[in-house]
């Protein structure tokens, strides 16, 4: 397999004519390297246009799942990531969400509910040299508020409703990205903050996983 020429073929072929225009984050999907964040016995579809399931859950209920390829490019440019950014996202996985959001931020604060998945992340991020992140274990949906205000906060797995204390933490001028609904009918959604107005965009009928403990916080209303 030569895994520059698929790694071309993901962004060219797969990622660029789903209305993927921004050149920063195309060119950015060829730095970080997915396959080092993709199971080892499933390296060979890292590059294939599908959620990939993930190894190495403490709960044997927990069925984690990196996103396709192509959910991950619409989240970054929806996202408009700026230099210097503090962001926080909720849900693990392998890491390598997180991995991208690093190489704009500051620092990132990334929250998994179960601790061998999370160990997983870890591992991930230390042997790409990625510095930036820290991997923490716990429920991403009650935040981190020890480090809030947040510039950017991002959900890697769909939600009933949007927690309030999630939005609290988002600083006056930030972003957040969700998926908010259940299946069949969920919304991609990015919500801006200005003081105590919170303006949302639907960007996207999709599917993904709910997270873990969804229905177990405070919920806002708009």
């Amino acid at each position: 397999m030569n895994i520059e020429q698929a790694r071309f073929n993901m962004v060219e072929q797969q990622i660029r004519p789903w209305n993927l225009e921004d050149q920063d984050v195309l060119n950015l999907l060829f730095v970080v390297k997915r396959e080092s964040f993709a199971p080892t016995n499933l390296r060979a579809l890292a590059f294939a246009d599908t959620e990939l399931p993930l190894e190495g859950a403490t709960d044997r209920d927990y069925r984690p799942a990196m996103l396709a390829p192509r959910m991950e490019a619409r989240i970054l440019q929806a996202l408009a990531m700026k230099r210097r950014e503090k962001v926080l996202e909720v849900g693990a996985g392998s890491g390598y969400m997180a991995a991208l959001l690093a190489a704009h931020a500051e620092r990132v604060w990334s929250i998994e509910i179960d601790a061998g998945l999370a160990e997983v992340a870890r591992a991930n991020l230390r042997r790409s040299g990625i510095e930036n992140v820290t991997v923490e274990t716990g429920n991403g949906l009650e935040g981190l508020p020890t480090q809030a205000p947040f510039d950017v906060i991002v959900l890697s797995g769909a939600v009933a409703e949007v927690p309030h204390v999630l939005l609290s933490q988002l600083k006056s001028g930030g972003r957040m990205l969700a998926f908010v609904g259940e299946a069949p009918s969920i919304e991609m959604q990015s919500i801006t903050r200005d003081g105590d107005k919170y303006t949302i965009k639907n960007l996207m009928e999709t599917e993904v996983e709910p997270l873990r403990h969804a229905g177990s916080t405070a919920r806002f209303s708009f």
